[in-house]
């Protein structure tokens, strides 16, 4: 099984980092690809930089389909760009975001998210409204650490992240989402210091892509997933 994991942002580094979270998810005969675009924004912190990564995103859905690929796994938490790669995809495609989701409330009855920025809040919890999971988060925390700034040990991202599970502990939450991929190489730490499940939706999405695909599962293309009909506009997009 080959599966493509694709960071819609422009960091070589953090596309490793993503890569080998999903690597070390993924089941012994699965592969993994990591891409990223040629062009757009380095981070996306909010909906202007997501907005600006769609149409790389969306090459490189175009180009890990040419190549094989059978599964497609978008490695942002805003889950950037996830309807238009389902309609032009023949192939599954999960955002990490909607993973996380979905995971967090198979093992926690209710959960919180502890994020990057604050602007990016309400994209996540409109994404959670949408999604059906409104009733079981109890807050969605942004520790206003810019997703490049985590994987820097000054940026005290760890004990950061940490103290808002504390708060989310206190408010109810028995479970936590992780909102970004950024925060994958964190997951199992505060997981045991917390003592509750902590998902890492790079992870999560990885198990589910595999799930689609042993299932012979795609996205329907009838209704709002329907393939697109002016494919050629992305040929003016790196």
């Amino acid at each position: 099984m080959r599966i493509a994991v694709i960071n819609p942002n422009t960091t070589v580094s953090m596309t490793a980092r993503i890569v080998a979270a999903a690597t070390a998810a993924a089941g012994p005969e699965t592969t993994v690809v990591g891409l990223q675009p040629v062009m757009g924004p380095d981070a996306i912190e909010g909906p202007f930089d997501g907005a600006l990564s769609v149409p790389g995103l969306l090459k490189q859905i175009l180009s890990a389909e040419a190549d094989g690929a059978d599964a497609h796994i978008i490695a942002c938490f805003d889950d950037t760009g996830l309807d238009a790669a389902r309609a032009l995809a023949t192939k599954p495609v999960i955002g990490i975001g909607e993973a996380s989701f979905h995971a967090v409330n198979l093992v926690a009855h209710s959960f919180c998210v502890v994020t990057t920025l604050s602007r990016s809040a309400p994209i996540i919890e409109d994404n959670i409204h949408r999604y059906g999971f409104s009733r079981r988060c109890r807050r969605i925390f942004a520790s206003d650490i810019p997703v490049l700034e985590l994987e820097k040990p000054e940026s005290g991202a760890f004990e950061r992240i940490s103290e808002f599970i504390r708060q989310g502990v206190a408010l109810g939450a028995d479970g936590v989402a992780l909102g970004c991929a950024g925060m994958a190489q964190f997951a199992a730490d505060l997981q045991r210091e917390h003592d509750l499940p902590v998902v890492d939706g790079v992870s999560a999405a990885v198990g589910l892509a595999e799930m689609l695909v042993r299932c012979g599962l795609a996205p329907s293309k009838r209704g709002v997933w329907a393939a697109p009909t002016r494919l050629g506009v992305l040929d003016s997009f790196r």
